[in-house]
């Protein structure tokens, strides 16, 4: 009669233990796959009637993740919001668990359909030579324009400024604001934010950047846990920011890297609705 009562209460533990571990499993899974669409509007001087509408949407921090059969989800949530223009702003590949087609693939897929533009993140600054050139090669043949320390002019009136990961404080951009704009809306593709008050003394329309992850576990009322290059509880991690007339906004990205699970931190891409003043 012991030995049976035993077994009962071991099996009753077991089962329970099981229930626990699926339900956080499913709970780690959809923290981790089920893509959110940050929406924000900029609305500006340099906006022209002509852009008014233009909807930009911004990639950050793939790290490889991939959301169904070739990256099928992602490309059907990029659809939805009904770009003008995408871009990539870092981190598309992961240099811990490096796999290269991944990241090409989703730009060959992206390129098909819109104007895309990517620029570099840290990661991609930490693979091999070998890696570097067979992602670089990969991403330029797809069709998506990688802006290396460089700005075009879009037939949409949009200067685009690309920055190198290691060059987004050390005066870069400031060179490249010194030139005539020309009166054109300048956009800043830039990895990562806690430069944010280098990019303002230059004066830039608006700056996307990314890196933080969100602060990859985010608590209420307090925002991000941690986010590289900033420590515990990171000023930048989301959102927006507005100074001295620049506007800077942070996308959580949509993969991991060191850290491999988000917790109360969604997968986001980020849109940017440009309005006319």
């Amino acid at each position: 009669m012991q030995i049976a009562r035993k077994i009962k209460i071991t099996k009753k533990r077991v089962i329970i233990t099981c229930a626990v571990t699926a339900a956080i499993l499913i709970f780690c899974w959809f923290q981790n796959n089920i893509l959110t669409v940050g929406e924000y509007v900029y609305s500006g001087k340099k906006v022209s009637p002509d852009l008014d509408g233009f909807k930009i949407v911004q990639i950050s921090d793939l790290h490889n993740a991939v959301f169904g059969r070739g990256n099928r989800r992602l490309i059907d949530k990029i659809e939805e919001q009904d770009p003008d223009l995408v871009v990539i702003t870092g981190d598309i590949a992961d240099s811990n668990h490096t796999d290269l087609d991944a990241a090409i693939e989703f730009c060959q897929k992206a390129a098909e359909l819109w104007p895309c533009y990517y620029v570099t993140g840290n990661h991609e600054k930490w693979l091999s030579d070998a890696e570097q050139k067979k992602l670089f090669d990969g991403i330029t043949k797809s069709g998506v324009v990688w802006l290396d320390n460089e700005e075009v002019f879009s037939d949409c009136g949009i200067r685009l400024i690309g920055l190198d990961d290691n060059s987004l404080a050390d005066g870069t951009l400031e060179k490249f604001m010194a030139e005539d704009d020309q009166g054109h809306l300048t956009v800043v593709l830039a990895h990562e934010p806690q430069y944010f008050e280098d990019y303002c003394a230059c004066g830039p329309d608006l700056v996307l950047t990314g890196h933080a992850h969100g602060g990859q576990v985010r608590l209420p009322f307090i925002g991000g846990l941690v986010a590289p290059d900033q420590g515990l509880f990171p000023e930048y991690t989301e959102g927006q920011f507005s100074q001295d007339g620049t506007v800077m906004i942070i996308s959580r990205g949509l993969g991991n890297s060191v850290i491999p699970v988000r917790l109360f931190d969604l997968p986001e891409i980020v849109t940017v609705t440009l309005r006319s003043p």
